[in-house]
């Protein structure tokens, strides 16, 4: 056996944690379904009584197969009629083009 400190997650918890996170975010009570590190952390302080520091949760789920996800970041005001028809209308007009 390696010496080292023993897992704080035994087997069984961990087949415990990966299904709540098939479950998604929601069902654990976020806002969103978008499983990032410190959402991780949470769960486990609050399902497991275990606590992990959010860099050392990134390790947790490679190991288990997962990867943490990483909010896309866009501004509440976003328009997204408004950036179509801009697209559309403007940079056709705007765009450099090759000479030839």
């Amino acid at each position: 056996m390696a010496p080292g400190r023993p897992p704080r997650l035994d087997a069984k918890a961990k087949r415990e944690l990966e299904r709540a996170l098939l479950k998604g975010a929601m069902a654990a009570g976020f806002a969103t379904d978008l499983w990032t590190c410190p959402r991780v952390a949470r769960l486990l302080r609050d399902r497991f009584g275990v606590n992990y520091h959010v860099d050392h949760v990134g390790r947790l789920l490679h190991a288990l197969g997962w990867s943490p996800q990483k909010p896309e970041r866009r501004a509440v005001e976003r328009n997204e009629a408004d950036i179509q028809r801009w697209i559309r209308e403007t940079w056709p007009r705007v765009k450099k083009t090759p000479r030839g």
